[in-house]
């Protein structure tokens, strides 16, 4: 029969295999997660930077908005962070907490700058599609129509990024946090309660 030592030995042995199993699953998700932003991000990059319209109410270019503008900066960026941090991740290196900090650091900037970027290019595609009454701004999409689809489809493709740096900042902060040690318990039985006579 096995002491209590022996099976409290075992037990770690079996979770240490477990957590070997889920780094090397983590690791390949992970990388994964940072390798399609890179052909998402220049994917919607390039599919703004060559949207433009002209015929007989005008023309409109992409660097009229602001916000398409800061659309395709974000891209831009996230995509070259991308490319760096996978070239990081995916050569097997012990994770140090320097290096933890960092990934949790900027997984979490980038993926404020890509909402930012989304949730702003949303509300000029909203604006464009279905102007504001209130304002008397008419809806231009019906005008340019090319424009509005390809900014569309543009920003559609930046929520997607989006998405994958959402999980990336779960993935890193989960990495970083697991190497922290649980705040120590303490028995029920040691904890003073104060007695009020009553």
């Amino acid at each position: 029969m096995k002491t209590t030592m022996e099976k409290a030995s075992t037990e770690r042995v079996k979770m240490g295999e477990e957590l070997e199993g889920n780094t090397n699953t983590l690791r390949t998700a992970e990388t994964f997660l940072r390798l399609l932003p890179i052909a998402l991000s220049i994917s919607a990059l390039v599919l703004m930077l060559k949207n433009s319209q002209q015929n007989e109410y005008g023309s409109v270019h992409y660097t009229d908005l602001g916000a398409f503008r800061y659309l395709v900066h974000a891209n831009g960026i996230c995509a070259g962070y991308s490319l760096l941090s996978t070239v990081f991740t995916a050569m097997p290196r012990p994770s140090t907490m320097p290096r933890a900090w960092t990934f949790f650091l900027l997984d979490q900037v980038l993926t404020y700058v890509i909402v930012g970027a989304g949730a702003v290019s949303m509300e000029v595609v909203y604006l464009a599609e279905n102007g504001d009454a209130a304002t008397t701004w008419s809806s231009a999409c019906g005008y340019f129509g090319r424009f509005c689809h390809k900014a569309i489809a543009s920003v559609a493709i930046t929520f997607a990024v989006m998405l994958c740096y959402v999980l990336l900042s779960l993935i890193s902060s989960y990495k970083l946090f697991t190497k922290y040690d649980a705040p120590p318990t303490t028995p029920i039985s040691s904890i003073e309660v104060a007695a009020f006579p009553g």
